[in-house]
């Protein structure tokens, strides 16, 4: 057995003994909250938002480098994962379960379980271009099975998000995104909130339509080594009530984060000026 899986077994059973532990303190069930962020793998997700902030000057018309040096040191300082960490803890500690976090918690301590986390934190960080291009072309190589492959990523995707809340949660991150860019004086808006929110429906539907696509071809990409069956173990696991309310409120707090930190990197933006080429 890999080093590392002997790792992973001795913190699985101490998230367990943790998890055991019962007690009125504010600080034993912070333990719990944070143990189940790491076995879930939920941990990883909401470093990744960091990711994200190359997008920023794109989002605003700017070109991805017109801060210049100055930008991987803003965006490091705002996207701070410790910062983001405690944001999501506190969160999810004030509104997360007992019955939920156990729920979930023994799915993704199953064995099952943990071979998702792993590829699911390896696919968090990987280069989005390269996951494009593999998922595309596993797609279209995979013949008949490709067909009951995306018939239960679909399944899935419907299992995480059934109200569609992400892409609610992303136009409403641009709009308060562009907002205090503009109040920060980083851009001039030549329009008003409604104009703005009414440019972004009018697209809505070439998003969503992008969207499906994306996450057809990065679930193709995270889970090309697992069989239909543990797919459709997945999927069902998935579509238990119970981890439909996890899942409602992993993503509420995802987006919170996101948005919060968004909002701190327009006001940061405005704070230093795009380098303009001479």
């Amino acid at each position: 057995m890999p080093f590392s899986h002997i790792l992973w077994g001795a913190f699985v059973a101490a998230f367990i003994a943790v998890l055991l532990c019962t007690g009125p303190s504010r600080a034993a069930e912070r333990d719990k909250v944070k143990a189940f962020l790491q076995v879930t793998g939920f941990d990883v997700a909401i470093d990744s938002i960091a990711l994200s902030a190359s997008t920023a000057p794109l989002m605003l018309g700017l070109e991805e480098d017109a801060f210049g040096l100055e930008w991987t040191l803003l965006s490091k300082k705002v996207f701070d994962r410790e910062l983001m960490q405690t944001r999501a803890t506190d969160i999810l500690e004030a509104t997360l379960s007992d019955d939920v976090l156990a729920h979930g918690a023994a799915f993704y301590a199953s064995e099952l379980g943990q071979r998702l986390v792993e590829v699911e934190n390896a696919s968090h960080l990987a280069d989005d271009d390269e996951k494009a291009a593999e998922g595309d072309r596993l797609l279209r190589n995979w013949g008949e099975e490709g067909d009951q492959r995306v018939a239960l990523f679909q399944r899935m995707d419907v299992a995480i998000d059934p109200q569609d809340i992400g892409s609610q949660a992303v136009a409403e991150i641009q709009v308060r995104f562009i907002l205090a860019a503009s109040y920060a004086g980083v851009v001039e808006l030549r329009t008003d909130e409604d104009g703005l929110r009414s440019m972004l429906r009018e697209s809505a539907e070439e998003f969503a339509q992008e969207r499906e696509q994306s996450a057809l071809r990065n679930a193709a990409y995270t889970y090309q080594s697992f069989s239909l069956e543990e797919l459709t173990a997945y999927t069902e696991a998935l579509e238990d009530p119970m981890m439909m309310q996890l899942y409602e409120l992993m993503n509420a707090v995802h987006f919170e984060v996101m948005s919060n930190r968004f909002e701190a990197l327009a006001i940061a933006m405005g704070q230093i000026q795009p380098q303009q080429e001479l």
